[in-house]
């Protein structure tokens, strides 16, 4: 399974994505969400999480490691969908270890990706690391209309309602201040902001509870269009 590395050395984001086994765990993953009706999960998901993981604890002064870790837990944070979504994340924690131990990751880094990625849903979302809760902020902030997978259907799904109403998502910090905000712009005639609250308060909650646990509040700013 995958590139094996010598035990205890480094691994880095880049080489994650470059195992095929990870990437045909992705790819495989949001072809079955997909099926089932869900939002995109695949690799625009998986690099936008990645990405804003990383640079939250970045940004807020953390090792760099650390950093790699938040982003590889971000990357590979859904892959268990391809098992079972209700219990993805353990699953998704369970298949990491696998594929992170055979690239050469030192155990204690392993669990704290497995710990991240178990406990990143909402039924299970709690941030029991720094690495989980930058994971946890930045899987929930990725609410936008690129992730809606038939437009058409939007008016039967509120969750594809909401996401396509959303035209810009921004996620910004202030280390001065230790705030992290999500900046959306929403388009009411889509879809209006009591919806939007209707399904993401849990999300919202949680990101409350992750950015605490880094030391930063969270904020929504929400901007409107067509609001008269």
């Amino acid at each position: 399974m995958g590139l094996k590395m010598s035990t205890g050395q480094l691994v880095t984001l880049e080489m994650v994505r470059n195992d095929p086994v990870v990437q045909a765990y992705i790819d495989k993953a949001d072809e079955f969400l997909g099926n089932i009706g869900y939002t995109e999960h695949g690799n625009r998901h998986a690099n936008y999480v990645a990405h804003n993981a990383g640079r939250i604890l970045r940004e807020l002064g953390y090792d760099e490691k650390v950093c790699e870790l938040a982003a590889i837990s971000g990357y590979i944070h859904d892959i268990g969908n391809v098992v079972n979504r209700p219990s993805h994340p353990a699953t998704g924690a369970y298949l990491a270890h696998q594929f992170l131990r055979e690239l050469g990751m030192p155990l204690d880094d392993v669990l704290t990706v497995m710990g991240a990625v178990g406990n990143h849903d909402e039924d299970s979302c709690e941030p029991v690391n720094d690495v989980g809760a930058a994971l946890i902020i930045a899987d929930k902030s990725d609410v936008h209309h690129s992730r809606v997978r038939s437009p058409k259907e939007i008016k039967f799904d509120i969750h594809d309602r909401v996401n396509y109403a959303v035209k810009r998502a921004e996620l910004k910090l202030n280390t001065q201040k230790r705030i992290i905000s999500l900046e959306l712009d929403i388009d009411k005639e889509i879809s209006d902001l009591v919806e939007y609250f209707e399904i993401f308060t849990i999300r919202m909650v949680a990101c409350r509870r992750s950015a605490k646990r880094l030391g930063c509040t969270f904020e929504v700013q929400v901007v409107q269009e067509n609001a008269k």
